[in-house]
């Protein structure tokens, strides 16, 4: 082989090597994007994913605060209404024993079960308070009565009717609640510490 074939032999070998290294480089570099890529989706999928929780979230939030709206739409047009009420369970109470004041007793009884009864499928309950233990989140107590019949602290006398929307307390019961006749001598006589009193009635 002469030194021409031999120079050319090497200039083709060097050629050779000096392609395939571009080669191995560029594999490299497909391998490095690959990675990234893989990277950015994971990172898009976790955004995604975060992004679909804090909706389901507010969707949740938003539905549960119609839910409320809807059911307590009618909160303030009641507790007008528990007004007529009240001074229709006035008039019964009051209504003399004659035939003409019994006739309208009739009729304002009639008129006031109605009312009530259409209140009812609205969500108005009445709360019962008579013989019931004094309950502050329902019973509003206006007075201490002296009770020798009754537990402590139980519900012996009702004011005015409280009425619930629902769950929900519309208009606390305003009640009188029963105590222990005061001993002679007794140090906690006339005592009023933890109790519901606000006044006394004997």
């Amino acid at each position: 082989m002469t030194e021409k074939q031999d120079n050319e032999l090497s200039q083709d070998t060097e050629q050779q090597k000096n392609r395939q290294e571009p080669s191995e480089k560029e594999a490299g570099a497909g391998a490095d994007s690959i990675e990234e890529l893989k990277k950015s989706l994971k990172e898009a999928k976790d955004n995604y994913i975060r992004l679909y929780a804090d909706f389901e979230n507010y969707r949740k939030v938003t539905a549960r605060n119609k839910e409320e709206l809807l059911k307590y739409a009618n909160e303030d047009l009641m507790t007008d209404i528990l007004t007529v009420i009240d001074h229709l369970e006035l008039a019964l109470q009051h209504s003399s024993g004659s035939e003409t004041s019994n006739s309208l007793a009739e009729g304002v009884e009639l008129t006031l079960k109605e009312l009530k009864s259409v209140l009812e499928k609205h969500g108005l309950i009445t709360i019962d308070a008579l013989g019931k233990p004094f309950d502050p989140s329902v019973h509003h107590a206006m007075s201490r009565i002296e009770s020798e019949d009754a537990d402590e602290n139980t519900v012996v006398k009702e004011f005015r009717k409280g009425y619930m929307l629902r769950d929900r307390v519309l208009r606390a019961a305003l009640v009188g609640v029963a105590k222990k006749p005061d001993q002679p001598g007794d140090p906690e006589s006339g005592s009023t510490q933890n109790q519901p009193a606000e006044t006394e009635e004997k």
